[in-house]
């Protein structure tokens, strides 16, 4: 099997990082250690799934987070999208919202 490479770009890489930090001030968790768990579980979809996932072709109105994107649910009330680009087996993460975000409006 051919050896799959994700980058984040540096601006994804610090929203994931205060995501933890949000959802445990928001009381989102309880514990900062169960908000880093669930930071880790997006990281982990996109890491194990984002060259099997079906991708989707972005709309036009949200080109500029990436011309791909796949989703993950993390539970019922939220669902995160990965915008990224890509080349054979090189994956670059553009941007993640989730489906709080009116930019969903789009998907």
């Amino acid at each position: 099997m051919e050896e799959i490479n994700i980058l984040y770009k540096p601006e994804v890489e610090t929203y994931l990082n205060e995501l933890i930090f949000v959802l445990f001030k928001e009381n989102y968790f309880s514990y900062l250690e169960n908000s880093i768990l669930y930071k880790d579980k997006i990281i982990d979809f996109i890491e194990n799934d984002i060259h099997t996932f079906p991708s989707k072709k972005t709309p036009a109105a949200l080109k500029n987070f990436g011309s791909k994107y796949i989703f993950y649910k993390s539970n019922q009330r939220t669902t995160w999208y990965v915008f990224f680009e890509n080349k054979n087996n090189n994956f670059l993460i553009t941007n993640i919202i989730n489906s709080h975000c009116e930019e969903t409006k789009w998907l």
